[in-house]
């Protein structure tokens, strides 16, 4: 490829650096122009960005900087969004909500996404510290706050994929009308449920299958239409900001479809060529 399509990761809102997400760096790398864009008040997107990447902002986004968005997505521009809407704090065993302004800034699209936390019965676990005498015991927990999701639409974004683990993630509902296409993708089991903010984690908790009455909640979607314009743009959209961040930090290996899942969506958003489909065919 000789002129690589621009893919750019925004920055400035607490967003992790290209350095924090090596393995989607290197992925995205063969086919694409990957940079980052500091966005401010005063500057504009470039119009040779073909993708914007918003991942994991934890700072609020001002109102000027979202309508430069709004402009881009006017324009024909493609949206990744990967984003918080609550957060676990092992060091106080608590979960609150996450406020960045993109919760009110996707309302207006007919998105929303609360801040509740999936809770599923199919999830990962944490390791716990015990103190037996002069031992110190660690056994490996079950922790339904993270979900594994190996339920996907046949969508090229989700294509192949086996699951991904989710470190957090909330319920994305869709309220807004026909003018825009809504296709939920990726979803959480068929014992899943929802809890609301703010709450505290009960490691210990013995979990019964009475807490899980829900199925089939939506994590991951996509967005297309017009937004604010004439030309048709597309957002994927995600409500855990984490699931591709920290790959390769202090030996860390990320589960290959959560790269997968981060890559082929900006590949979705970018690639006219169909290679796409080639993608993520190897099952493990």
């Amino acid at each position: 490829v000789t002129n690589k399509p621009v893919v750019a990761f925004l920055q400035g809102h607490g967003e992790p650096s290209l350095n924090e997400i090596p393995q989607v760096y290197q992925d995205l790398s063969v086919l694409y122009d990957v940079q980052t864009l500091m966005l401010t008040d005063t500057i504009i997107i470039p119009g040779n960005i073909k993708t914007l990447a918003l991942v994991r902002p934890s700072d609020t986004i001002p109102d000027i900087q979202l309508a430069k968005i709004d402009d881009f997505l006017s324009k024909g521009g493609n949206l990744l969004l990967a984003l918080n809407r609550v957060e676990g704090n092992f060091q106080n065993a608590s979960g609150t909500a996450v406020n960045t302004g993109l919760e009110n800034w996707l309302l207006k699209k007919g998105i929303t996404i609360s801040d509740n936390f999936v809770i599923d019965a199919n999830c990962g676990a944490v390791t716990l510290q015990q103190q037996q005498g002069n031992f110190t015991m660690q056994s490996q927990i079950r922790f339904p706050y993270l979900p594994i999701i190996s339920k996907f639409a046949d969508n090229p974004v989700t294509k192949g994929l086996e699951s991904v683990s989710m470190q957090f993630a909330s319920p994305i509902t869709f309220t807004g009308d026909t003018t825009i296409k809504y296709i939920p993708i990726a979803f959480s089991s068929e014992k899943s449920g929802s809890l609301r903010t703010p709450l505290y984690f009960d490691i210990q908790k013995q979990w019964q299958l009475s807490d899980f009455p829900m199925s089939g909640l939506v994590v991951g979607a996509i967005l297309e239409g017009r937004f604010n314009g004439k030309s048709v743009s597309r957002i994927v959209l995600f409500s855990d900001g984490d699931f591709a961040v920290g790959g390769n930090q202090r030996g860390m290996q990320l589960p290959p479809d959560n790269i997968n899942l981060m890559v082929n969506s900006i590949d979705w958003l970018s690639d006219a060529t169909g290679l796409i489909e080639l993608r993520t065919k190897g099952i493990t």
